[in-house]
């Protein structure tokens, strides 16, 4: 299969960091087993999976390659970013004071790091070819989970300033602004993901003894408010963005049908031993 797109360049959080936090100072890392047990040669990768994550397969859909590398691991250099690079960091939001409960990189300094991956790239293989590159790329955001589970529902902060609706409000201005920046620099080709249904994640569950194992319904009904109102604002975003195509990926029907028909998709339940390598993180 031929590459529809050039490279696929990724922001966010553990969803999509395959490495930037082993290089980190912070405790949020996933650099030992049962990590990546199923990647290739079992060894831990920083990935927050037992395997590859999303954006490794999608790189390798589109016929680019089988993973995509963090921006910070010192293995890689732009010869390899040219056509991938991920700046996600796992544990981060939208919101700066969700990025410092676990002092993880902010989602503001992911911007950074691409300005100066285009600046590389620039010197790499020229300007009308970085420009071609990076207006024919995939652009890819997966972020805003910990917002509330990190962040708004865990500390005062947040939620004494204001209701969860207006949290959702300025997060989705922020997605705004980080989208209309890529926008300025290049970008043509984004795809965000909405929330997942977060009140069925497995710390969640786990956590919340007055649930018991149920999902929390309070939790999924934010996702879903959320996930409309996000919505809303990226189909305002291509009417005013001439040339942008922005996608909203579905994550939240898709993983809550996981959940509930496990069978459907080859899960079978899992061993206790190996019950521990759940990625209870974001």
């Amino acid at each position: 299969m031929s590459a529809m797109v050039p490279a696929v360049i990724v922001f966010g959080d553990s969803t999509v960091d395959p490495g930037n936090n082993n290089q980190i100072s912070t405790v949020l890392k996933s650099n030992f087993a049962p990590y990546s047990r199923d990647y290739f040669g079992g060894q831990p990768t920083e990935r927050f999976s037992n395997g590859r994550i999303a954006t490794d397969f999608i790189s390798e859909a589109f016929g680019i390659k089988p993973v995509i590398p963090a921006y910070l691991d010192p293995k890689y250099d732009i010869r390899d970013f040219a056509t991938g690079v991920s700046f996600a960091s796992a544990g981060t939001g939208y919101d700066n004071a969700t990025s410092d409960v676990l002092s993880v990189i902010p989602f503001w300094k992911e911007m950074e790091y691409y300005r100066e991956y285009q600046s590389k790239l620039r010197e790499y293989v020229g300007n009308d070819k970085a420009n071609y590159l990076l207006s024919e790329s995939l652009h890819l955001l997966s972020i805003g989970t910990n917002d509330f589970l990190e962040n708004y529902y865990t500390f005062p902060t947040r939620s004494s300033q204001y209701p969860v609706d207006k949290d959702e409000d300025l997060l989705i201005e922020i997605a705004s602004t980080f989208i209309r920046k890529l926008y300025k620099l290049g970008a043509r080709k984004v795809a965000i993901t909405g929330l997942a249904p977060i009140g069925c994640l497995p710390l969640e569950r786990m956590t919340n003894i007055m649930h018991g194992s149920a999902c929390i319904e309070e939790y999924n009904n934010l996702a879903k408010n959320f996930n409309v109102k996000l919505q809303g604002t990226i189909t305002k975003m291509i009417q005013e963005l001439g040339g942008i195509q922005i996608v909203m990926l579905n994550t939240y029907d898709k993983l809550l049908e996981m959940i509930r028909n496990p069978t459907w998709f080859g899960f079978e339940r899992m061993q206790k031993q190996h019950a521990v390598g759940l990625d209870t993180s974001r």
